[in-house]
């Protein structure tokens, strides 16, 4: 079991863990978005573009639809705030947590569904066809992707005995082997499933659409402008990064840090950093080869990602 004590050196973690997330995550979808440009024979805006489209937002007058309620306005601050506190408990610097409690993995599903659920809310929330139609698709894909989670995590947590994320990747780190075990396997493609279905990636969501029959993401902000436009888009980029950096973490946990020691925060961050940029790039990589699927197919595959993480339950119990 890992030391959940609040101390100094824990609260400085996560505070720098919350820092580089945030700071990073523009970067980050601006990275992808290069990625994907230079695949495609183009140049690209640069992986600054992000940031600046969120100061050109912020700058902006705040502007909300007539009719909708406080529901349309807190649900960007939801999302984000959510998204913070997940950012604050996962172990991706160090396994020195100090919020035992809310780095359990059922309370960071919950977070991660809360925030989708706010969206989704706000969608309706417009009284838009599309808005309706968008928060109607997210809760589908959400049914299926969070359970998702649940059993990864589960099948990772059994060897542990714990189902702390931060125990999680101690006990990784002390017994590496387990990395190429069938249960590590099988839910590490769950686990990848669902990250593209969770942040509105190709071939579940179009990040760079805006076409009527295929949004998810964009058909709930469509609303948006302004400050709350920009909320809403950090938040969205804080997502992606925080499920590549946790999945690096579950999965690739070397280079974690297990004490709150400067050097070896700073030497984490440098890895987590690494980390997060190969997964992004090989995401936006795959994107390139990869077609937007019919929406009558996202629930097979998100069954198909339910199916191996049942089997990496199965095969930490049978398998061990």
């Amino acid at each position: 079991m890992t030391d959940h004590g609040v101390t100094i050196g824990s609260v400085a973690a996560a505070l720098l863990q919350l820092v580089l997330l945030a700071a990073g995550a523009p970067y980050l979808i601006g990275m992808m978005r290069q990625v994907r440009a230079r695949l495609e024979g183009r140049v690209g805006a640069g992986i600054g573009q992000p940031w600046r489209d969120l100061r050109k937002q912020l700058r902006k007058e705040p502007m909300r639809p007539d009719g909708t309620s406080w529901v349309f306005a807190g649900a960007p601050r939801v999302l984000l705030a959510s998204t913070v506190l997940v950012a604050v408990v996962a172990p991706l610097l160090s396994t020195v947590s100090p919020l035992a409690g809310a780095a359990d993995i059922f309370a960071v599903v919950s977070l991660l569904l809360l925030g989708t659920v706010a969206l989704a809310v706000a969608g309706v929330d417009t009284g838009t066809a599309f808005g309706g139609m968008g928060a109607s698709r997210a809760m589908t894909v959400a049914a299926l992707a969070e359970p998702t989670i649940l059993l990864a995590g589960f099948a990772l947590s059994s060897r542990v005995g714990s189902s702390n994320l931060a125990d999680i990747v101690a006990g990784t780190l002390v017994m590496p082997a387990t990395v190429l075990s069938p249960a590590s396997l099988l839910a590490a493609v769950a686990f990848a499933v669902v990250v593209v279905a969770e942040t509105g990636r190709l071939p579940v969501d179009n990040p760079a659409t805006h076409l009527e029959l295929t949004m998810i993401h964009e058909a709930m902000v469509l609303e948006y402008a302004g400050p709350d436009l920009a909320l809403v888009e950090l938040a969205a980029g804080m997502r992606l990064t925080v499920l590549l950096g946790l999945g690096a973490s579950l999965f690739l946990p070397w280079g974690i840090a297990t004490s709150a020691a400067p050097l070896s925060l700073l030497g984490a961050a440098a890895v987590l950093v690494a980390k997060v940029a190969a997964l992004g790039a090989i995401l936006a990589a795959f994107e390139v080869f990869v077609a937007k699927w019919r929406l009558f197919r996202v629930p097979e595959l998100l069954a198909g990602s339910f199916l191996f993480g049942l089997l990496a339950v199965s095969a930490s119990f049978f398998l061990a």
